[in-house]
């Protein structure tokens, strides 16, 4: 079994390609794409963590690509997912937010960027969606979204290779109080 993490793959979501600027023509064929992506990687017995906006409005598409993709899937909601996604019975849980350790490193998940979370003062990692790639990743945060990962889903050691070369990351530089101030 492997471990995958991707977001904001926005089946059936016409304006997402031209909001995000993907290379595709049509929703069918941004569907037909990611699908294909999502299963060139993902094996039956792979889990994947899907951080959020996995179809845009509406159960009945996503049950349709559910039906398609490989593997076992841990879904975080976004906030294109309505309450009808949340509940098909496809996923393997449900979430808001997750703390999970994964290959020895702890991790907490979210669909949307944190700017502090538990365990951070600690090593923890935070990964999220949300933001298709607009916000700089630091050591310990970074988007697993499609449109940063070549619209497929990423395995974390990729994901910690790309946050090595990041800015540092200082849990105090996000507050301007200081001991001693």
């Amino acid at each position: 079994m492997v471990d995958y993490f991707t977001a904001d793959t926005h089946f059936g979501h016409s304006g997402i390609i031209r909001l995000a600027k993907r290379p595709f023509r049509s929703v069918e064929e941004m569907d037909g794409a990611l699908i294909e992506a999502w299963n060139d990687r993902v094996g039956p017995e792979d889990r994947v963590f899907h951080l959020g906006d996995f179809c845009f409005k509406g159960s009945k598409r996503a049950q349709s690509v559910l039906e398609r993709l490989q593997g076992r899937i841990v879904f975080l909601k976004g906030n294109h997912d309505t309450e009808n996604t949340a509940k098909l019975p496809r996923w393997e849980s449900v979430h808001d937010i997750l703390e999970v350790t994964v290959e020895g490193a702890r991790l907490v998940l979210c669909h949307y960027p944190l700017l502090e979370w538990p365990g951070a003062w600690r090593g923890a990692l935070h990964l999220h969606g949300h933001t298709h790639g607009a916000i700089a990743p630091n050591q310990g945060r970074g988007d697993v979204g499609v449109d940063v990962w070549g619209y497929r889903p990423v395995r974390l050691e990729e994901i910690k290779a790309r946050l090595e070369g990041a800015t540092p990351f200082h849990p105090s530089d996000n507050y301007a109080f200081r001991a001693g101030d």
